[in-house]
């Protein structure tokens, strides 16, 4: 069993599930910012913990990044045409550095709801640079980045890591099969 928050959200996925194209910029900035800085930081910080007691290789990671960016609930609904989005921070630093929201698209054979989260750990200095000059990105241009799932989880260890970014999803919910980041908008949270 899964919650899904009856918000702004469910608004857009509503309109996502009625084949209706619908934009996080279509939409007002500051009624997405709605949940507080400190709300999203806390549930950033408790995502994390979740990946990191459930993902030794997620830890090790985490410990060598440059920065991390964690989207602690993506909701994901769909109908044919599908949406997901979802709020997350950028640390940097050891600090809580700037918001992002993380919003993609789809449209195939699909239908149902999920819930999950993800986390970007950026190793490079350039990766960081990248994501803050650009005040956002898609995932598959820029920095590069490597989607970890169980099996590469298995083989991947901070000797061998060599990529810009390595993402990890977490606490997946629902009853839609699979999750793919590949093409999602991470745009920067004008405060």
């Amino acid at each position: 069993m899964f919650k899904i928050d009856f918000s702004l959200k469910s608004i857009l996925m509503a309109c996502v599930v009625a084949g209706a194209t619908v934009t996080p910029a279509l939409l007002p900035q500051t009624a997405f910012a709605q949940a507080t800085k400190a709300d999203l930081d806390l549930d950033a910080k408790q995502g994390l913990a979740n990946l990191y007691a459930k993902n030794p290789t997620a830890k090790a990671i985490g410990a060598k990044a440059k920065a991390v960016l964690v989207f602690p609930n993506i909701v994901k609904a769909g109908l044919v045409f599908g949406g997901a989005y979802g709020e997350g921070v950028l640390t940097h630093k050891g600090e809580d550095d700037a918001y992002y929201n993380s919003f993609s698209g789809s449209w195939g054979l699909q239908a149902g709801a999920q819930s999950y989260g993800y986390a970007v750990f950026l190793m490079t200095d350039k990766a960081v640079t990248y994501i803050k000059e650009t005040k956002g990105w898609e995932i598959g241009v820029g920095p590069t980045v490597v989607v970890v799932d169980e099996g590469l989880a298995a083989n991947l260890s901070t000797s061998t890591l060599k990529d810009d970014a390595y993402a990890f999803i977490f606490n997946q919910q629902g009853l839609m099969a699979g999750v793919s980041i590949e093409g999602t908008k991470i745009s920067k949270i004008k405060n």
